[in-house]
């Protein structure tokens, strides 16, 4: 007895998006756990040179605020005003000097706003060149 005679075979069908929807999800979560390997530091061999080093270092224009606001150049109490104003007190203290670094002495307490202030003064003056001065913990 053959009771599949008049019925032909169906085709074997696959159906392809839950695949396509599972595998997305596998890749959202490569992608979010993935850590990404970067250089902290680059390796770098410096040339050696042979030469004496240079008599004169770099001329050094010392600012300093203390933690009332009040703010000297060179150890000279100096009025702040305006940035345009200290800029011009800045210039006046470089003298005939170039592109002195400005070194900032600020006192911890000092505010951040104290020390943008001279940033601010020394970039209208056109000195590029800022550093900050530190004291070691005893």
């Amino acid at each position: 007895m053959n009771f599949r005679r008049g019925r032909e075979r169906e085709d074997i069908e696959i159906n392809l998006i839950p695949l396509i929807d599972i595998l997305i999800v596998i890749l959202i979560f490569l992608f979010l756990t993935t850590t990404y390997s970067r250089y902290a530091q680059l390796q770098i061999n410096l040339p050696e040179a042979s030469a004496a080093k240079a008599a004169e270092g770099p001329e050094i224009l010392n600012v300093a605020v203390d933690a009332q606001g009040r703010y000297a150049i060179n150890g000279s109490p100096t009025p702040f005003g305006n940035p345009q104003n200290f800029s011009q007190r800045l210039r006046e203290a470089a003298g005939a000097r170039k592109d002195p670094v400005i070194a900032i002495s600020a006192d911890a307490a000092a505010t951040h706003q104290a020390v943008v202030n001279i940033m601010e003064s020394a970039r209208i003056a056109g000195y590029n060149h800022i550093s900050f001065t530190t004291q070691t913990r005893q």
